[in-house]
């Protein structure tokens, strides 16, 4: 027989597990700031000795089999991820204030600090990351800020290491918060801080497998079908509510290609996709979107609909004219099936140009009929 439970115990519970699971987490957080403790110290070391003492790579792979050898039901000690140790401490030594740190001697005996000291001046995003985030970001990202910037993220959002990487594959640093728009006129402060970062340009739709005839219909529905990398790409925050949602205003039909709800920002946004470069038109088609949507939809504690206008290519000055005088507030940005980075300007002086090769496939055309 089964015993009679007093009336507060499910929520005793479910206070007991709720503790539980905090602990692991402060736990396993403790640990994992230990051992970047321990491979910043060694890489300190390693760096120290080459510096000091001239240590060249057959030490370090010596150092490496001994490790193993002392610690053989120890992971993290391989030739690769001592090296790694190495290029973590060179990585963040004097990023953000952090220095070196001093050595004291003791006679000719060279005294480490105590490991608690080490990491201390390390940004937060550095000691909670795990060392898996911090091997991709040592592995693909050679300029500190922009490293800093994505640690920070990835601690933000929850990022796996595969979203990481795949976020720095795609550039998202270069592209957040770039999206032609008018909140800084039309949103409060510091909602429109806020709106402004939440918006890319462009977005990277790689996911996609479009014909070169596919229409607007059709990129939606692929959208829809992958709706999880969808919202990745759209960033966090977006919740899907529907696609071809309908709406009557004025005994007329009228259809949103997509609509989502922010739950940062508190607000509705509309998406509305094209296929082709943006015309001035439609951001006056989006600004009646959103008094509909804010008119039949929003909630008093929703903050005002936004639209995002999403174009295969979009010129800059052509995207502000019309948001100039708009009251709502829209974003305008660029989508795209693949990450494509600008050639540096000092690469694209010493290429010929288009005029150029031509003359050259002239001339190379006109000798050969002569011969």
């Amino acid at each position: 027989m089964k015993p009679v439970l007093p009336a507060d115990y499910t929520a005793f519970l479910e206070e007991i597990k709720h503790r539980i699971q905090t602990a692991r987490i402060q736990a396993a957080q403790a640990a994992n700031s230990e051992l970047l403790s321990l491979y910043w110290d060694i890489g300190r070391r390693i760096v120290e000795k080459q510096q000091q003492e001239g240590w060249g790579a057959k030490i370090i792979d010596r150092l490496a089999a001994d490790l193993k050898n002392a610690f053989p039901g120890i992971a993290g000690f391989s030739r690769a991820n001592i090296y790694r140790m190495r290029a973590f401490y060179l990585a963040w030594l004097n990023h953000s204030g952090i220095v070196a740190q001093p050595v004291r001697q003791s006679g000719s005996e060279i005294v480490a600090p105590p490991v608690g000291q080490i990491t201390s001046p390390l940004p937060p995003a550095v000691i909670r990351l795990p060392w898996g985030h911090h091997v991709i970001l040592l592995q693909k990202i050679k300029i500190p800020a922009t490293r800093l910037w994505y640690a920070e993220a990835a601690l933000e959002h929850g990022w796996s290491r595969d979203v990481l990487a795949l976020q720095i594959d795609s550039g998202l640093h270069a592209r957040k918060g770039k999206a032609v728009t008018n909140f800084a006129r039309t949103l409060p402060a510091p909602q429109s801080d806020l709106a402004q970062q939440s918006l890319k340009d462009p977005y990277i739709f790689d996911f996609l497998t479009l014909t070169t005839e596919a229409q607007e219909r059709d990129v939606e529905a692929q959208l829809i079908q992958q709706v999880t990398r969808l919202l990745l790409e759209l960033g966090n925050g977006f919740a899907f509510i529907g696609r071809q949602l309908h709406m009557e205003v004025g005994g007329e039909d009228f259809y949103l290609d997509m609509l989502f709800y922010h739950t940062r920002l508190h607000c509705y946004v509309v998406v509305d996709l094209k296929q082709g470069a943006f015309k001035p038109e439609y951001a006056g088609k989006m600004n009646f979107y959103l008094s509909a949507v804010d008119d039949q939809m929003r909630q008093p504690e929703d903050q005002p609909t936004i639209g995002l206008l999403l174009c295969r290519t979009r010129n800059r000055l052509i995207a502000e004219y019309p948001l100039r005088d708009v009251q709502k507030p829209i974003g305008i940005a660029a989508w795209r099936t693949r990450f494509t980075r600008a050639l540096p300007k000092s690469l694209r002086l010493s290429l010929p140009a288009v005029d150029t090769i031509e003359q050259e496939l002239n001339a190379m055309v006109r000798r050969g009929q002569k011969e």
